[in-house]
């Protein structure tokens, strides 16, 4: 073989080894640029971004109605923070599909390719810096929202303008005075002729409690008041309620951002029941409470004076979820009976809270012992007080407070108090087992 032929082949392989190391670096530039691709997002970062997303909607949400109903929506203030938070949400927004409209919209070159990594990586900080933007935002206005004080000097509405105040007897505890006791003529649902009394009642002469459901906006939400029963005297009522400013409405949704203060009335039944089942037409139904001895109807009475101190000396917020009319009651009834009373979800549904009481064994199963168990229906049928009270002649009379109270109980059997806390367990047990049956 020549030498010439000898070059030719050594050549001629170098050459192809050149072209095959040219295409395994090729090879490997195109596996390192793959492994430089951002890996697609799995079902668990999906869901945190979705997460996130709706935090921030809800929160601002929340944030613009606390805001709305505290200064209203004609405010020039409501309306500059709406355009900040909507600014910021809207400026996030942008920010997300901007970036997928303009991958799809560049070509695949490695140039765009690389504008496209500059332009996530801006988009990445633009986006932190807006989310740490409306978190200082949302903290600034949570924290205006809990510096809101509730007040005691406002343009009352008349049946809440006064607060029911009293004074033992120093001779004899069991002897209460309370001041501002109201007792108003109600000709319709805003007419009526003030009266705000004194009563003095004997504590030792309670002799039982009636809870009372005033149902106003459909089966599910109710108003709720208890009354205290005496032995020789006519039943004294208590009410949780919002303190209204004249020209103020309710609403479930602005009880949830302090807008109104929480007031506690005491009336006669003659006020406070008739002006819902007379004056505002408003579906009403008493239930004696089964299975109480008298020191827990005390203790529950002691209760009541104690929110009247605390109210007197600080006012305090409603809260349509946390302190609203009956969800205050029950944690009061529960620190005297304690786990006679579970929790259960009816606290918060308060148009259900006869149920939840007929369950747990505090109405009576069988309150005419002769006859069959009542069922549900049967109780909601005797306690219905509406048609009692119609056509009542409410003159302002302590008679016509007497009478009242007595005729709306009409064809309820009212249970004595228990003799033992044994006798009252055993007797609610078995309520209770009858109820679901």
């Amino acid at each position: 073989m020549s030498l010439r032929s000898v070059f030719s082949r050594l050549l001629s392989s170098r050459s192809c080894s050149q072209l095959t190391d040219s295409h395994s670096v090729s090879r490997d530039l195109d596996n390192r640029s793959a492994d430089n691709k951002p890996p697609k997002p799995t079902w668990r970062h999906r869901l945190v971004i979705f997460l996130i997303a709706i935090t921030i909607l809800l929160s601002a949400i929340w944030l613009l109605l606390a805001i709305w109903y505290q200064y209203g929506i004609s405010s020039l203030l409501t309306w500059l923070a709406t355009l900040i938070i909507v600014g910021i949400l809207a400026a996030l927004l942008s920010m997300r599909y901007w970036h997928t409209v303009t991958k799809i919209l560049l070509s695949n070159s490695s140039a765009d390719k690389a504008s496209i990594g500059k332009k996530s990586i801006h988009k990445n900080t633009a986006t932190r810096y807006l989310i740490g933007l409306y978190g200082a935002t949302w903290l600034i206005g949570l924290g205006w929202f809990f510096s809101i004080e509730p007040k005691q000097d406002r343009d009352w509405m008349a049946e809440v303008d006064q607060q029911v105040a009293y004074e033992r007897d120093a001779t004899n505890p069991d002897l209460i005075t309370l001041t501002n006791v109201r007792n108003f003529d109600w000709r319709t649902d805003e007419d009526a002729t003030e009266h705000w009394e004194t009563r003095t009642i004997d504590l030792s002469k309670l002799s039982g409690v009636d809870v009372t459901n005033s149902y106003w906006m459909g089966p599910l939400i109710a108003h709720t008041l208890v009354s205290f029963r005496f032995e020789d005297d006519r039943p004294l009522a208590f009410s949780f309620e919002i303190r209204k400013e004249n020209g103020e409405s309710f609403s479930a949704l602005a009880g949830f951002f302090r807008r109104y203060e929480l007031s506690l009335i005491a009336a006669e039944e003659r006020d406070i029941i008739y002006t819902r089942s007379n004056a505002r037409g408003e579906q009403v139904y008493l239930f004696p409470i089964s299975n109480l001895q008298q020191h827990e109807v005390r203790s529950l009475f002691e209760s009541y004076l104690t929110a009247m101190d605390e109210l007197n000396t600080k006012p305090a917020w409603y809260n349509t979820l946390t302190s609203n009319c009956t969800n205050i009651i029950f944690y009061m009834a529960r620190i005297v009976s304690g786990d006679r009373l579970p929790w259960d979800y009816r606290i918060w549904v308060s148009g259900w809270l006869p149920n939840y009481l007929y369950d747990v064994g505090m109405l009576d199963a069988a309150p005419e012992k002769q006859n069959q168990p009542w069922s549900m229906d049967t109780w909601y049928e005797r306690t219905h007080i509406n048609p009692k009270s119609m056509g009542f002649n409410n003159l302002h009379s302590i008679a016509n407070s007497r009478e009242f109270s007595r005729q709306i109980r009409q064809d309820i059997p009212i249970p004595p108090l228990a003799d033992s806390q044994s006798s009252a367990e055993a007797q609610a047990k078995s309520a209770a087992q009858s109820s679901h049956e």
